[in-house]
């Protein structure tokens, strides 16, 4: 039975007008889940008795389970139970400037990086687009307010789960949906090469994030399996048709690992990479787990690599660090969960 949460209101209205019902009942279908969140078909009270057991019969409208949830001052981590007994994450934090969900995008990664918690354990199956949908609906349910905005950053090589994230992404854009601004949206890759094309080809105004972590080959191939497949000159070359196609800029995410890529020559070596690119740096402290061996910069070497990269003339800035004292690295929740 498919998720209701699958449908964009395009595929609803097809969805009605395959079975003889007027198309407008899809929207009154999404204004319910959407706005007023009713997910129990037999509450719809504006759809006839008829339609709605229609509906039941066709579609799931249940949510996901929450198996954990952990908190601290600025963070909400979430451990959530799919329908088949999987699990997954996601995380809300707290800004100056609203509140920010990262969604997974499937269920383990097989990108394989070596510092991540999330690569340990393989990709199962990705995830399907209203599953990720239901994160969302799930946390603004637990905290009674609104997100403002959503990263896909959790669990998972979004692009790797090209279709049903582009899916995700025109539901919760959607104004009769979940009504997050394209502008709020922003997806982040390890540098899918082909997808990156596809992605500045999407005519939609949502943001795109690279995880690079080091700048060069030698030392991201260490780091990155993916590199192997798409090296860092290739990624540079899509990421240029990007912004040249779409005139946004593009994040570049960097994981600061102590005596690894937070030397003064990696910092040189970013700056060179990255001249002239409508990009900014955002450097990541690491979130530390007791499976990788891989340690934290200290704030010195943080601040040292921040300030050589300004001096290069590159934007950057350094992330805020959210859930230290809870399993805030992606996948640690999981993974404590799965090897219980």
């Amino acid at each position: 039975m498919d998720s209701i949460f699958d449908y964009k209101l395009s595929d609803m209205q097809n969805y009605f007008a395959s079975i003889g019902e007027k198309k407008y009942k899809a929207r009154q279908v999404f204004e319910w889940l959407y706005k007023k969140r009713v997910f129990e078909f037999s509450n719809m009270s504006n759809i006839s008795k008829e339609l709605q057991a229609k509906l039941a019969n066709t579609f799931d409208s249940s949510l996901l389970i929450l198996r954990k949830k952990q908190t601290s001052a600025l963070t909400n981590k979430y451990l959530f139970e799919l329908s088949d007994g999987n699990l997954i994450e996601a995380v809300l934090m707290r800004h100056d400037y609203g509140l920010s969900v990262c969604v997974s995008s499937q269920v383990g990664c097989n990108m394989g990086c070596s510092f991540c918690e999330s690569g340990r354990l393989k990709k199962v199956r990705d995830l399907k687009s209203g599953e990720i949908v239901r994160q969302i609906l799930m946390i603004e349910a637990d905290i009674k307010e609104r997100i403002s905005s959503v990263v896909v950053m959790g669990i998972g090589e979004p692009f790797d789960n090209y279709d049903n994230i582009m899916n995700f992404i025109r539901i919760i854009n959607d104004n009769l949906g979940i009504a997050i601004g394209a502008r709020h949206i922003t997806v982040s890759t390890s540098g899918v090469v082909p997808r990156i094309y596809d992605y500045a080809n999407e005519d939609i105004q949502t943001n795109l994030a690279l995880s690079l972590h080091a700048p060069n080959n030698i030392l991201r191939n260490k780091l990155m399996k993916i590199n192997r497949a798409y090296p860092i000159d290739e990624v540079m070359k899509a990421l240029k048709f990007y912004i040249e196609k779409t005139n946004r800029r593009v994040t570049i995410e960097y994981l600061l690992l102590a005596d690894v890529n937070d030397t003064t020559d990696c910092a040189k070596e970013l700056a060179h990479l990255l001249k002239n690119m409508n990009v900014y740096v955002n450097l990541i402290p690491y979130n530390e787990t007791s499976h990788i061996e891989y340690k934290k910069s200290d704030n010195n070497q943080v601040m040292k690599f921040y300030d050589n990269l300004k001096k290069l003339g590159i934007n950057v800035t350094i992330r805020r660090e959210f859930g230290g004292n809870i399993d805030a690295a992606c996948g640690q929740l999981r993974a404590s969960e799965v090897e219980k």
